[in-house]
């Protein structure tokens, strides 16, 4: 029996054992079934006792028309159901194959990946793999900020929301953040590929596109100082260190102050007191603390 025929009696509950039997040798088979038990409130209720059925009896004879125009409408449904088990079913084998790890506020994590390269995410980041095809590409999904070590071997790409980063074997960090996108490369070289820019970064370079502006520097160091609980600025939004501070200590900030002030400073991510002086003493600012609030004030 053709395989459409098996689905469509199986939606139907009209299969013989043989054909069940069948039915179970299908590669969908599994999904089928995920589908079927995830499906549950998209059916009609079950009454076992005979109270509950008689009164479902009673129901259906005084709606005779109704339910002939559900006979009517029913290779219709039966169309439709094939359709959405279709593309439920797609969806599943997608998600099934894709591996997904994030962190939340105040937690950072390493990630080994299929082919030895690592991953190290920062606090409220995450990367997603499908390791089934890693071998033909070598390709993850960044939100949030996450260090590489990229093993040696074919193209590896970064792809985020603001641009593809692109390597064949190096050290880099990528920080992609609401409207902040920064890329800094530690080892080798790295291709970074927006919308209206195709830059190249050599070790030691790093590239910061907000508020419209792309600005090239240099840094000095071997690997991202958050690995090392220190999150450093330089001429960055104020924005963007005060949204680093609440991702790291997982509290909310308020303040009225001119977000788009660049700031240039490192606060720790081990006590809280002191990283807000090292915010608020180089730009002559105040904060209250109240709850898990802070306010941060001139």
């Amino acid at each position: 029996m053709k395989k459409e025929e098996l689905i469509k009696k199986w939606l139907d509950n009209e299969l013989s054992p043989v054909e069940y039997e069948q039915f179970k040798q299908l590669e969908e088979y599994n999904s089928y079934i995920k589908l079927s038990e995830k499906a549950h409130l998209f059916k009609a209720p079950s009454f076992n006792s005979p109270e509950g059925y008689e009164k479902l009896r009673s129901t259906i004879d005084t709606k005779r028309m109704s339910r002939k125009m559900f006979v009517r409408l029913k290779p219709v449904m039966n169309i439709a159901a094939v359709f959405i088990i279709g593309f439920v079913i797609y969806s599943l084998f997608f998600v099934n194959h894709l591996t997904v790890v994030n962190t939340l506020a105040s937690e950072k994590s390493t990630v080994k990946l299929p082919d030895n390269s690592v991953a190290q995410l920062n606090s409220q980041s995450e990367i997603s793999f499908d390791k089934n095809s890693w071998n033909q590409k070598r390709e993850v999904l960044l939100k949030g900020e996450i260090f590489f070590k990229v093993a040696k071997g074919s193209k590896f790409n970064v792809h985020t929301s603001s641009g593809i980063v692109s390597v064949l074997g190096t050290q880099f960090n990528v920080k992609n953040r609401n409207d902040y996108f920064e890329v800094t490369c530690y080892e080798g070289k790295v291709n970074v590929n927006t919308n209206d820019k195709n830059l190249i970064l050599n070790a030691g370079d790093i590239v910061r596109f907000f508020n419209g502006e792309v600005i090239e520097d240099i840094i000095t160091i071997n690997h991202p100082t958050w690995i090392d609980n220190l999150s450093s600025f330089k001429s960055v939004p104020f924005s963007e260190v005060i949204a680093e501070f609440e991702r790291q200590y997982n509290v909310s900030v308020e303040t009225d102050l001119n977000m788009n002030t660049l700031f240039t400073g490192t606060f720790t991510h081990t006590d809280k007191k002191l990283a807000l002086s090292s915010i608020t003493i180089p730009m002559n600012l105040n904060y209250t603390i109240e709850n898990n609030i802070i306010r941060i004030h001139e």
